[in-house]
């Protein structure tokens, strides 16, 4: 499983020859490391309707045939605009030919009516990866990682709409991932935060878990 990070949220994750885009907010991501334009994506994963989560979904699905995975709302408004999507709801749990994917709870506004946001749960290749989406911290973290332990997590750092820099590494306590990526940081001065100081608390309490920065547009391959 290959991660690329894209600048804020959005993640490009490369399994089993298929191309997968979590929040792909490119246009106007000031730290985009990529054009909407230029990218492919076999899915796209939306945490939420949020200008910059759902971002470039549309126009990148429409461009390249990608099925959107949302929840109900946010799939069903994508449909509407004349995308393919699938629609799933937090706590469900769905295969696809690449692996599957559990939304999980996210503590956040849905940016749609009558919606939730999300997180998602990525099994492929025998590896899981956990996007938190845009969260608070939350007990049931926990409980997420009982059910089913993370290889990598990517958890927010910038704090005022998420976890800050204190609350994500009791997240990284809770759930014990073999590897945390911080994210959602620093993209505007209301969420600046400093990832080596969530890197140095995570060393401190979390000695076993691997704390891995990067910067838009490095690469991270989830090995054993």
């Amino acid at each position: 499983m290959r991660v690329t990070f894209l600048g804020h949220a959005a993640v490009r994750l490369d399994v089993k020859g298929q191309t997968l885009l979590i929040d792909p907010f490119l246009t106007d991501n000031p730290l985009a490391s990529v054009k909407a334009g230029d990218v492919e994506a076999d899915y796209i994963l939306v945490s939420h309707a949020h200008a910059d989560h759902l971002g470039d979904t549309l126009d990148i699905a429409k461009r390249t045939g990608a099925t959107i995975i949302s929840t109900a709302e946010v799939a069903g408004m994508c449909a509407e605009q004349g995308t393919t999507s699938h629609a799933m709801h937090v706590g469900g749990k769905q295969r696809f030919d690449f692996g599957t994917v559990r939304l999980t709870p996210a503590f956040h506004g849905s940016g749609i009516s009558g919606g939730l946001a999300c997180g998602f749960i990525v099994e492929s290749e025998g590896k899981r990866l956990y996007h938190a989406g845009d969260t608070g911290l939350f007990g049931d973290m926990r409980l997420l990682a009982e059910i089913e332990p993370m290889d990598l997590a990517l958890l927010p750092i910038g704090g005022n709409f998420t976890m800050d820099v204190e609350d994500a590494i009791r997240a990284v306590q809770m759930m014990r991932p073999r590897r945390v990526i911080p994210m959602h940081y620093a993209t505007w001065p209301v969420i600046e935060a400093d990832p080596e100081e969530f890197k140095r608390g995570v060393e401190t309490y979390c000695p076993d878990v691997k704390c891995v920065i990067l910067k838009p547009g490095e690469t991270y391959v989830i090995d054993n």
